[in-house]
């Protein structure tokens, strides 16, 4: 399973880019894409103030979330 990690480039710290395997600056519009399409099944878009963000799926680790410390 490919690794999501936000890049947290936005205002408020808001990820604008995510870090997605080997591709250090995919837009925050083409991963949601991706995970809509099903291509990240660790993965779901959650919508906040009319924004969609990709979140890691609810699990009891800390170290795959999409906004861990780096």
């Amino acid at each position: 399973m490919t690794k999501i990690i936000g890049n947290n480039d936005g205002p408020g710290g808001r990820n604008d880019t995510y870090k997605i395997g080997n591709r250090p600056n995919v837009p925050r519009a083409q991963a949601v894409k991706e995970v809509e399409q099903g291509k990240h099944p660790g993965a779901h878009v959650v919508e906040v103030n009319g924004q969609k963000y990709v979140r890691d799926n609810p699990d009891n680790s800390k170290k795959d979330n999409v906004n861990r410390n780096k």
